[in-house]
C-alpha cells in the first residue's frame, strides 16, 4: 500500500477514454458520467467506495506501522451519512464529530459510542448530555465553560467522563486564515503560550467526574509542511512532560489531529500518510526520548484527505456567453446546474479546483473560460479561471474532483435549490445514499400558527 497511495486530484477509479488535455468520456468505477446523470440527475455528488475504503485503510496501515497502534479517527465534518458511518464502522476506525446532528447520524448506523469523540468550540449542555447519555468515548474540551459543563453534567449522571484537552500550540502553518486553528488569535482551544493549558489541565484534574486522558490539538487544514506537525507535536510533549513533572504519572493518550493536504488542482500533490506520519512519529519518539516519557497512544483525525479525492461533482451546462473584457481580450462563461449552494468553498475563501468535460472530447483549441453557478450572486463562481475547450456548450457535461470535503456537508438550500445527491458507485454500479432533495423537502419546514403572548 506504501507504494500506490493516489496522490493526485483524481479517485484512483477515475477514467477517461478518448481521454486529451481537458477530458473525454468520464468512468468512475466503471459507471459512465451520461449513465450517473440520466439514471440520477444533475448537480451530482459520486462518490467512489473503494476509493474511500483504500485511503481509510492507508492512513489507519501508517499510524500503525509507524507507532505499533494507535486510533484512526475519520473526521465527520468533512462529509457524514449513515451509509459512511456503517463503512467506518466495518473499517474499525473511530469517528470525531463536533455537532449533535453529527452524532445522531453515527448513532443512527450503530456505530460503536465508545468509538466516538465528540470535539466542538462551543457545545451546548443538551450536546453534552447527548453525548454523555450516549457513552461517546471521549469528550475533547476546548473551554473553561465547557469543562465546568462536562464535569457538572458528567456528575449528575454518575458518569466518570472520559476527555481531552484541545490544546492551541502556536503555530503557524501557512494555510488560509480561515482555516488555521493552532496560532494564538483563534477561537478554539487553551493557549500553551498563556498558561491556560496548564490551568485547565489543574482544573481538570480537580473534577471527580473527569478522566483527564491526553491532550490534543489540531492545528489547521490543507496542509503539506511536515514541519508544521512536528513542532506541534514537539510542544505538546512538553506539555506531558511538565504534567508528568507535577502530577508523577503520564498522560496515556495524544491527539495530534488532522489537516493533511489534499490536490485540487493537475498542479498540486496531495501529502502521502506514508510521508507524514512516520516523521510525526520520530519527532515523538525523539522527544519522548529526551523527556523520559512513555510513548503515549496516538491518535489522528484525517477527514479531508479520506473523503476528498473519493469523490467528483457532475454538473449540467446550461448557459454560455462570450464576454469581452476591459483589455480586449474575451472569456467564455459557463453556467452549470449547481454552484455556491452545493460548493461554498471557492466563495468563501478562495478554494481552488480543476474542472473536465465529461461527456466526450474535444479537438477545439482551448479559450479562457469560467465557471459559475446559477444563483443571484456575482460571487457565485466555481472556477474564476481555466482554460477549457471553445466548443463547450448547453447540454454538455463538467466533472469537478476532489469535492468529496465539505461540498455536500457545507451545502446550502440558497434560492431554494435543493441539494444534491450523493451515490456511492463500485464495479460499474452506483446507488444513493443521500437522496437529492425536492420542493416538499424545502416546504416542510414552513409553519402556520396562531401567535403565541411572550410578553
Amino acid at each position: 500500500m506504501t507504494d500506490n497511495y493516489p496522490t493526485s486530484l483524481f479517485s484512483s477509479n477515475l477514467k477517461f477514454s478518448n481521454q486529451n488535455l481537458h477530458g473525454g468520456e468520464l468512468s468512475i468505477a466503471g459507471c459512465s458520467a451520461e449513465k450517473i446523470v440520466k439514471e440520477f440527475g444533475s448537480p451530482i455528488f459520486v462518490l467512489d467506495e473503494a476509493d474511500f475504503y483504500l485511503r481509510t485503510k492507508a492512513w489507519k496501515t501508517a499510524l500503525e506501522q509507524s507507532f505499533g497502534g494507535g486510533q484512526l479517527y475519520y473526521a465527520a465534518k468533512s462529509f457524514i451519512c449513515v451509509e459512511v458511518a456503517r463503512w467506518l464502522k466495518e473499517l474499525k476506525v473511530g469517528l470525531d464529530v463536533c455537532t449533535q446532528g453529527e452524532l445522531a447520524t453515527a448513532l443512527a448506523a450503530d456505530f460503536p459510542a465508545a468509538d466516538i469523540e465528540f470535539h466542538g468550540n462551543n457545545k451546548s449542555e443538551a450536546e453534552i448530555l447527548f453525548a454523555i447519555k450516549s457513552a461517546v468515548g471521549t469528550i475533547v474540551i476546548d473551554s473553561f465553560d465547557e469543562l465546568s459543563r462536562v464535569a457538572k453534567i458528567a456528575n449528575q449522571e454518575g458518569r466518570i467522563q472520559k476527555v481531552y484537552l484541545r490544546l492551541t500550540p502556536g503555530v503557524d502553518t501557512h494555510t488560509h486564515e480561515f482555516i488555521s486553528t493552532a496560532h494564538e488569535d483563534v477561537k478554539f482551544g487553551f493557549s500553551i503560550a498563556s498558561g491556560d493549558a496548564q490551568i485547565a489541565i489543574d482544573k481538570c484534574m480537580a473534577e471527580k467526574s473527569l478522566n483527564l486522558a491526553g491532550i490534543h490539538c489540531h492545528i489547521g487544514s490543507q496542509i503539506f509542511e511536515v514541519d508544521s506537525f512536528k513542532l506541534a507535536a514537539k510542544r505538546l510533549i512538553a506539555v506531558l512532560a511538565a504534567f508528568r513533572d507535577k502530577y508523577s504519572k503520564e498522560l496515556p493518550e495524544l491527539n495530534i489531529g488532522g489537516g493533511y493536504g489534499i490536490a485540487y488542482t493537475n498542479n498540486e500533490t496531495a501529502i502521502s500518510p506514508f510521508h507524514v506520519i512516520p516523521a510525526i512519529a520520530q519527532e515523538i519518539k525523539d522527544e519522548c526520548a529526551k523527556a523520559k516519557l512513555s510513548i503515549p497512544k496516538i491518535s489522528i483525525e484525517p477527514g479531508r484527505a479520506i473523503v476528498g479525492p473519493t469523490t467528483t461533482t457532475i454538473y449540467l451546462v446550461g448557459t454560455t456567453k462570450l464576454v469581452k473584457l476591459e483589455d480586449g481580450s474575451t472569456r467564455k462563461y459557463i453556467s452549470v446546474d449547481g454552484g455556491m449552494s452545493d460548493n461554498i468553498r471557492p466563495a468563501l475563501y478562495g478554494a481552488t479546483y480543476s474542472a473536465f468535460l465529461a461527456n466526450r472530447s474535444s479537438s477545439e483549441k482551448s479559450i479562457s473560460s469560467r465557471i459559475v453557478g446559477k444563483h443571484c450572486e456575482s460571487g457565485d463562481i466555481l472556477i474564476p479561471e481555466i482554460e477549457l475547450p471553445a466548443d463547450i456548450n448547453a447540454g454538455d457535461l463538467l466533472a469537478i474532483p476532489a469535492t468529496g470535503a465539505y461540498g455536500r456537508s457545507m451545502a446550502s438550500n440558497y434560492n431554494h435549490m435543493p441539494r444534491p445527491s450523493v451515490i456511492a458507485v463500485k464495479d460499474g454500479q452506483g446507488r444513493e445514499i443521500l437522496r437529492r432533495e425536492n420542493e416538499a423537502d424545502l416546504l416542510n419546514l414552513d409553519v402556520i400558527q396562531a401567535p403565541r403572548q411572550l410578553s
